[in-house]
């Protein structure tokens, strides 16, 4: 089904693969007539061209990238237009499209919600940009049907940034890097590796985009083959898949940890783009006649079937005929990595879902950006056509990505179909992606067609003792198994036909309700500002020294931002950064923010002019161990505030609240022995948080220690390869070392400042 090809690997007229070796220049040459280096094969890929295209710096090995177009969501867009402001932002330079489908729910949260909204029409009017009522149609659709352009590139504050399939290189980051965009910066990295995909063969019936997805993420995501790398698509098995099978599998690239994607386009993405009324936005994409790959990953089409992904992440695969013919065993399984998962903190039991040898489901949800897709809901609705889901506890609620999709999900009879099964057709929403919607019964499991299945993903709250669970599948599978009235069954068992709908995009859907600026500004338009939403707080400059004290230990293999900041509910107070930074690790470590704030307490003193030992009663006895050794040690020049230490903090959403709720707490830093993924560090540079490093094994340090770090600024300054730090014991100071990893000359001067809005302030 999936082969993975370590190292280099050379493909030859699109078809043919070639593994790096001494004899493969002479096979080339053979094959094409030519003799191709592999720094010139490795300038033949299709993402090499585009970021060339972009690049700024004159620099291929170092790039500053200047996007297309930016898009951002209501969680995310307020803060990220907050921080522009901060830094004197007077017109987007670029299209910036505001979509509102995350908190959509109005009645939640008082008027928090729509006031947030208001907030993104009246700066979409004031600075020129593109506002997408809530309903309309989730972020990545909107996308996908209005933004996307072969060749082009586009930065969103959504993780799940993806229109590769439609040939356009889309990257998901924190709101920091959206700023730097506003305010003409540029968004910095090294050249990114690009690993192939050699798509061959075609999927049997009742095999969907998903089942490849969750195919290509369970072999790739705990070795890290494509980690901060871009994923190409190629081969001929690209042919064999529609657009929209193509886009399905795009968006999940996002949980194999890679930076971007790209694909080979051809005539049905140029078909795409002119029902959408956009052919002006096609080009064929292809790699060059001999490109080079930094490694291999090899799909067989026809080997694929249907997959389920376990809680707790979309890594954690199996054939649904696996899981179905080793039930026992399988969810014995998942039940002890959820120990570590969810901590212990309620019982979670998969075994007693097994009735008479079958595996009883008890609610389906097919959405979002990778479920609620035109071909997904039509083969869905094929599937449950003259079927019925039953009158017990089973549910179905299905949720189509945009109202011209569900607009023609009732003019070609599929939307009837799902709801005479008994199954709900909801509007354009991403609350069951991220625990705000649907939320099922405690204990209850869950199969969704949507991206993550992370913990709390569902709603629940293990806080007060609530815990339901998600596994991922395909639409066509989840409809399989509502038919067989929640017993877990794959789609291949389904004996119908599943046709193929023609789809006819209606534009005056959204020309009749979108506003768009067309790139015009109206300086004069005021702002709507909500009672909920706040500037962000004062924040100081890199001291000379710190002492950090940790309040959070961590040792999860990985730790996900939905840990360190929780979704679900807590979205509403996105546009206020102390209120939501009341929920930091809140069901991770519920004792975090009380220990953050603790010692905040100490460098808010400092900052005031005052002594900081007035304010805790630890920076005395602290300072004076730390004399002992660095008798220039002060107050005065030694900043006080907190740090947490996880195994491997970052995976997941690209929230920038996953940083900035620990920054405006009082957090300098973290220390990891990696990072899941660059978005999450460069979320805490931008935040003015020190990414440490630190080898793995034994800590030297535990929880409540503290640490000193002196000389921090000018190691800093000086670009130090080893930082020394300290751990402060009663009498003495126990040394050990921290690593920075590679900093731009902005990322430097950001954390010296403070933050980006500080490196930015007017």
């Amino acid at each position: 089904m999936i082969e993975l090809i370590q190292g280099g690997v050379y493909l030859v007229n699109g078809t043919e693969m070639i593994p790096d070796s001494p004899e493969a220049q002479a096979a080339i040459t053979a094959k094409t007539g030519k003799t191709v280096t592999r720094e010139e094969a490795s300038q033949s890929t299709i993402a090499y061209g585009i970021l060339k295209e972009h690049n700024t710096s004159g620099n291929m090995d170092k790039l500053k990238i200047r996007f297309d177009k930016l898009t951002s969501h209501d969680i995310t867009f307020v803060g990220i237009i907050q921080t522009a402001r901060a830094s004197g932002l007077q017109k987007f330079p670029m299209p910036y499209v505001l979509t509102n489908c995350h908190n959509s729910l109005c009645a939640v949260g008082g008027t928090i919600n729509e006031d947030d909204h208001m907030f993104g029409l009246s700066c979409a009017k004031k600075y020129g940009g593109v506002y997408v009522p809530p309903h309309q149609a989730v972020i990545h659709q909107y996308a996908r049907e209005m933004l996307a352009g072969g060749g082009k590139m586009i930065l969103g504050s959504d993780s799940h940034t993806r229109y590769g399939a439609l040939g356009t290189m889309a990257m998901g980051e924190g709101g920091p890097e959206l700023v730097k965009q506003l305010l003409n910066q540029t968004y910095d990295i090294n050249m990114p590796g690009v690993v192939g995909v050699y798509l061959k063969g075609a999927p049997v019936k009742g095999v969907g985009p998903q089942d490849v997805a969750l195919a290509i993420i369970g072999a790739v995501f705990k070795n890290g083959f494509v980690k901060n790398k871009v994923m190409e698509f190629v081969g001929p098995g690209v042919a064999n898949l529609s657009a929209d099978f193509r886009i399905g599998i795009d968006v999940m690239t996002t949980e194999t940890t890679c930076l971007s994607s790209i694909w080979q386009t051809d005539e049905q993405i140029q078909e795409f783009y002119e029902i959408h009324g956009r052919k002006e936005e096609y080009q064929k994409l292809q790699p060059g006649q001999a490109a080079y790959y930094d490694g291999m990953i090899v799909v067989d089409l026809d080997k694929v079937r249907p997959m389920i992904a376990m809680p707790f992440h979309p890594s954690n695969t199996y054939t649904i005929e696996e899981l179905n013919a080793n039930l026992m065993d399988i969810l014995d399984e998942t039940e002890k990595r959820a120990l570590v998962s969810l901590d212990g903190a309620v019982e979670f039991n998969l075994k007693n879902k097994v009735k008479n040898g079958k595996f009883m489901v008890d609610q389906g949800i097919i959405a979002g950006c990778a479920g609620g897709g035109f071909e997904n809901i039509c083969a869905a609705a094929d599937i449950l056509k003259n079927q019925f889901i039953g009158a017990d506890s089973f549910t179905l609620s299905v949720y189509p990505a945009s109202m011209p999709v569900y607009m023609e999900l009732v003019r070609n009879g599929c939307a009837a179909a799902i709801m005479q099964s008994g199954a709900i057709m909801k509007t354009a929403f991403c609350g069951p992606c991220f625990g705000a919607g649907d939320t099922p019964a405690n204990n209850a499991f869950s199969i969704r067609h949507s991206t993550r299945n992370f913990p709390n993903r569902e709603g629940s709250k293990l806080q007060n003792g609530q815990i339901s669970s998600v596994a991922l599948m395909d639409a066509r599978s989840i409809a399989a198994t509502a038919a067989n009235k929640g017993i877990l069954t794959p789609a291949t068992d389904f004996d119908g036909t599943i046709g193929q709908y023609k789809y006819h995009f209606d534009s005056k859907i959204y020309a009749n309700r979108v506003f768009d600026s067309k790139g015009v500004a109206n300086p004069e338009e005021e702002i709507h500002f909500g009672p909920n939403i706040k500037d962000w707080p004062a924040m100081g400059a890199l001291p000379e020294n710190m002492v950090l004290r940790v309040v959070s230990e961590i040792h999860d293999p990985v730790t996900t931002t939905d840990e360190l900041i929780p979704s679900g509910e807590t979205s509403s107070y996105r546009s206020n950064p102390l209120g939501l930074a009341e929920f930091t690790l809140s069901r991770k470590d519920p004792n975090y923010v009380g220990l953050a704030k603790d010692i905040q307490k100490a460098e808010k003193a400092r900052m005031a002019g005052e002594h900081p030992c007035q304010a805790h009663p630890d920076v005395k006895p602290v300072m004076s161990v730390v004399k002992k050794t660095f008798a220039d040690a002060s107050h005065e020049n030694t900043g006080f505030g907190s740090t947490i230490f996880a195994v491997k903090p970052g995976d997941g959403s690209a929230r920038e609240q996953a940083a900035s709720c620990q920054k405006v707490l009082g957090g300098w830093a973290n220390i990891a022995n990696e990072y899941a993924t660059k978005r999450y560090r460069s979320n805490l540079i931008n935040w003015g948080m020190l990414p440490f490093l630190i080898e793995e094994g034994e800590l030297p340090f535990k929880n409540l220690d503290y640490l000193f770090i002196p000389g921090i600024k000018k190691a800093v300054e000086e670009k130090a390869a080893v930082i020394k730090a300290y751990v402060v014991g009663e009498e003495s100071l126990k040394e050990f070392e921290l690593h920075l990893g590679e900093l731009t000359d902005e990322e430097r001067q950001i954390i010296l400042k403070g933050c980006l809005i500080n490196y930015n302030r007017v």
